[in-house]
């Protein structure tokens, strides 16, 4: 990587973490009435002990009940279980949003499967459950608000610090070279990448597929940084609602239609990732690869 292309990089991270102050919100949001998702309707997650208290402050604060959906993106017999279960309940899904991950943890642990952890949950796992609910996406669009359905794909800033190292995937000398914060990185660059492969595969079939930077928020993703690096990262974070807005707004407003594809930045804004996460020749090899991995399954 050059100089200049580093710092232009680097640049984006930072501008990033201080965007503007958000011209939507929830207000805005249509009425939803009779539409499935998940997360916000189905809520798919591997702890269902968390799960259960967040469908209570929802059912608390809304009145609305979700329901529970047991998913372990580690875990990928976990996640087809999880796509079967749902696809046995609902033959149509209206919003689909991938916002599970991991960030930064021990470099020796790896998914059930022996993926690193970071690769395995954020773009395999995601990538399989999302291409086994693409019926219930084809056949949500017919009743959707605007003849769509959508795929929110949550990526980060830190898609711009890293690409991909192929050889990274599984356990190994390159792996641990690379480290887990730029594993992480990596990660959020294939979610951009995967995104817009399934823009471009489904577009013409009417689901948007988007990926977003939801913004730097005071979540438990945190929970594995260490010293300098919490602290810094303890600067520039929002309150995690606010993490909602970016997703929101590519999920449920008209506006982000026209952007199939793309990357969206805080808050509820069009941005650009990094060039290559525009190069199909990166784009058709990940979908190969993950194609493969769950050839058998």
């Amino acid at each position: 990587m050059g100089y200049l292309t580093a710092l232009t990089n680097y640049w984006q991270v930072l501008k990033q973490s201080w965007p503007p102050k958000p011209a939507f919100s929830i207000n805005h949001i249509p009425d939803l009435t009779g539409k499935v998702m998940i997360v916000s309707v189905y809520m798919a997650a591997r702890s269902q002990e968390k799960a259960e208290a967040a469908i209570k402050e929802l059912k608390d604060q809304t009145g609305k009940e979700a329901i529970f959906l047991q998913l372990n993106l580690s875990n990928l017999a976990s996640v087809k279980k999880a796509a079967e279960g749902f696809l046995s309940k609902e033959s149509e899904l209206h919003v689909l949003f991938n916002n599970a991950g991991v960030m930064s943890p021990p470099i020796d642990w790896l998914t059930d499967d022996g993926y690193d952890m970071q690769f395995g949950t954020n773009v395999l796992g995601h990538w399989y459950f999302t291409q086994l609910l693409i019926p219930a996406l084809l056949a949500g669009k017919e009743t959707s608000l605007d003849g769509h359905a959508r795929i929110i794909t949550t990526s980060s800033s830190v898609a711009y610090l890293f690409t991909v190292d192929w050889k990274s995937f599984r356990d190994g000398p390159i792996r641990e070279k690379i480290g887990t914060r730029m594993l992480y990185a990596q990660s959020k660059f294939l979610n951009a990448v995967v995104a817009r492969q399934f823009a471009k595969r489904y577009g013409d079939n009417g689901i948007i597929s988007l990926s977003c930077n939801p913004g730097n928020l005071k979540t438990e993703l945190q929970r594995h940084a260490m010293g300098v690096q919490r602290k810094l990262m303890n600067a520039m974070l929002y309150p995690a609602p606010y993490g909602a807005l970016t997703q929101l707004w590519g999920g449920l407003m008209p506006e982000p239609l026209q952007y199939n594809g793309e990357f969206l930045i805080p808050w509820a804004r069009l941005g650009k990732c990094r060039p290559e996460a525009y190069d199909d020749a990166i784009g058709e090899r990940l979908w190969s690869y993950l194609q493969d991995q769950v050839e058998d399954l």
